[in-house]
């Protein structure tokens, strides 16, 4: 063989060798990155695990929160509701009461008032078998003026009822 022919095959050897060895080479290379992407997504889906975790933790803290604060408003609402049917029953026996003449509504009159509209020359009237003792003078109303009064008194009551219920409710809610 001629010296051209035994270069021509060394370098051929040659370049079949260096081919195999960047062939290996970019094997070797692309095993090595795979691996990294592999660790990579592993530890990417364990992060998020770890992520949906504590989203999940703080979303049941959140719910046991709300479900205290609805059986806390809950409790609220059946107070505000008990207290609206008592001072409803309040409100009715005193109606009754009224109706039945069984009690009668009086109102303190102001004697100097009366005194100085010339009505009883400021003179009080003498006092009651009872004792010496002047008390206030006092007049009584009619059982349909007592009435009004009484449901004027009613809904005020009952407004005042549903404002502390209203103020209870903000007061749980805004803390």
């Amino acid at each position: 063989m001629s010296t051209w022919a035994i270069r021509l095959v060394a370098v051929a050897l040659l370049l079949a060798a260096s081919a195999g060895g960047a062939r290996a080479a970019w094997v070797w290379q692309a095993n090595a990155y795979k691996a990294q992407l592999s660790k990579q997504a592993d530890e990417y889906g364990l992060e998020r695990e770890r992520a949906a975790a504590v989203a999940l933790e703080q979303l049941a803290q959140e719910q046991d929160a709300r479900r205290a604060l609805e059986a806390r408003l809950q409790a609220q609402a059946q107070t505000h509701w008990k207290e609206m049917e008592d001072a409803q029953q309040t409100q009715a026996r005193l109606r009754d009461r009224l109706a039945t003449s069984d009690l009668r509504l009086s109102v303190l009159v102001d004697v100097g008032a009366l005194a100085g509209s010339g009505c009883d020359g400021g003179v009080r009237d003498a006092a009651g078998t009872g004792g010496v003792v002047h008390g206030a003078v006092r007049a009584q109303l009619d059982r349909a003026h007592a009435q009004r009064i009484v449901a004027i008194t009613d809904e005020g009551d009952r407004g005042l009822i549903a404002l502390q219920a209203c103020q209870a409710y903000v007061r749980e809610v805004t803390q």
